[in-house]
């Protein structure tokens, strides 16, 4: 159901079950992870009324909430250097390490996902300092909001060949495509701005 890319790795569909509701992807080599990317793989959609929450643990420092994904916000990119504070922890996940610790140079950190209904969601993302709702909110002066729609406009135009199934690792795709994507993307970047980004997240 979920799929994890961290930038300049594979794709990770070994999704972890570790109940109903809660599931993990294995980090490796943490230490190098600037951002990771966590997607809906399109094979099943949430039921609903349901989404995810989106933790990270650092080993020993607990899990933190980054965010979240649903039907109508099937992927996100978190920046996870320099963001974790071991006091917003998660119950579900903790397992009641301590928080006190320095961090290793190189370990393997999880990303946890947990699924709820939306509207404990909503009120868990309030919490976030980092959480803005604002539904017409500018991508380009938001680096990390522009980056995700780039990647799932590209994704969306690279799903559209695949004959209405998933895109997952196993389907090739030849590099013409993602060349026809690109020309046509820059078109559309020097004749309207990236406001067609906006307008494909409603």
């Amino acid at each position: 159901m979920f799929g994890c890319l961290v930038a300049g790795r594979l794709l990770q569909t070994n999704l972890q079950q570790v109940d109903e509701t809660h599931a993990l992807f294995e980090l490796p080599n943490a230490s190098t992870i600037n951002h990771v990317c966590v997607f809906l793989l399109g094979t099943m959609p949430f039921p609903d009324g349901y989404g995810a929450t989106v933790h990270f643990h650092w080993p020993e420092k607990g899990f933190q909430l980054l965010g979240m994904l649903s039907n109508e916000k099937p992927s996100a990119i978190f920046r996870l250097r320099g963001t974790f504070t071991p006091s917003t922890t998660y119950g579900a996940f903790n397992a009641g390490q301590p928080t006190e610790a320095s961090l290793p140079t190189d370990v393997t950190a999880i990303l946890g996902l947990s699924v709820e209904p939306l509207d404990q969601i909503h009120a868990q993302m309030g919490s976030l300092p980092s959480f803005i709702a604002k539904p017409n909110q500018d991508p380009s002066k938001d680096p990390t909001v522009l980056a995700e729609r780039i990647v799932k406009n590209l994704f969306n135009y690279l799903s559209s060949f695949t004959g209405g199934g998933p895109l997952t690792p196993d389907v090739a795709v030849p590099m013409g495509l993602i060349a026809k994507w690109y020309e046509g993307f820059m078109s559309k970047v020097k004749n309207s701005g990236v406001a067609f980004l906006e307008r494909e997240q409603s």
